[in-house]
């Protein structure tokens, strides 16, 4: 059921991508791939996977609604890494130069569903988006549940050229007295061709669980096609909530 929600909200976001572009709203298509180095309990994995990407945002009634979802596969499985699909739902409101919202997730991790509820802000200066939030994250059945703060800075060299790095931490308790911290950091870019819809993106990603010895490295880097604006605007508008929300869950997903 929860896959078949998540997938809905992808597929509703990717159709109603034209529509919103006629009606100030804002967003991105994008294909990624990845290339990740996983260290866990003593095993390394190199893991290479492609994904596709979907956000959307739009403007009701005073608020801002932004749907993001993606669904990653595997290119090489000889690691038995499965597909997983995940995505998050945020409302927010703009009060001149300053956002503040909340959001809902969910993505798979080890055949079952990390849930994350999160809340989260944005600061708007001239040339520079600085973003804040905060999650958390639970696996149910697995009585795992995790808190983690993210920051992010965004830096628009111009309207069409985004450079940004972030930084987050993470407490995680595995249950049965199974409790570590976390960090996570990245850095990337965006830059989009002129007049045209198109862009190229790319981002390095480290992350750790310190007393699970647990360790990923990731590069991923893709084409996006973007629509109701230049990066900036799509940023201003909401379109890029989902680049900055904190959250273990898509490191967790290479576990599948």
């Amino acid at each position: 059921m929860k896959t078949l929600l998540l997938a809905t909200a992808a597929a509703a976001a990717l159709f109603a991508a034209p529509a919103l572009a006629q009606d100030a709203g804002v967003g991105s298509i994008g294909g990624t791939l990845g290339l990740s180095q996983v260290e866990a309990f003593g095993d390394e994995a190199t893991i290479e996977t492609s994904a596709v990407d979907v956000a959307v945002a739009t403007d009701i009634a005073g608020f801002t609604v932004t749907i993001d979802g993606a669904f990653n596969k595997p290119i090489d499985n000889d690691d038995n890494v499965n597909s997983s699909v995940g995505g998050r739902i945020h409302g927010s409101k703009d009060f001149g130069g300053f956002r503040a919202g909340a959001f809902y997730g969910s993505s798979e991790v080890l055949g079952d569903y990390m849930q994350s509820y999160g809340l989260e802000g944005q600061y708007y200066l001239s040339d520079v988006t600085v973003s804040g939030s905060v999650a958390y994250e639970t696996v149910d059945d697995l009585d795992v549940e995790a808190v983690s703060f993210g920051g992010d800075v965004a830096y628009f060299v111009n309207p069409n050229f985004r450079v940004n790095g972030g930084l987050g931490f993470t407490n995680f308790d595995a249950g049965a007295g199974a409790e570590t911290d976390g960090w996570q950091a990245d850095i990337g870019g965006e830059l989009k061709f002129g007049d045209s819809p198109f862009s190229a993106f790319a981002n390095f990603n480290h992350s750790e669980l310190e007393d699970l010895d647990l360790s990923v490295h990731s590069f991923t880097f893709g084409v996006r096609l973007s629509f109701g604006g230049d990066l900036q605007t799509r940023d201003r508008k909401g379109g890029d909530l989902g680049r900055s929300a904190a959250g273990i869950g898509p490191v967790a997903a290479l576990l599948n």
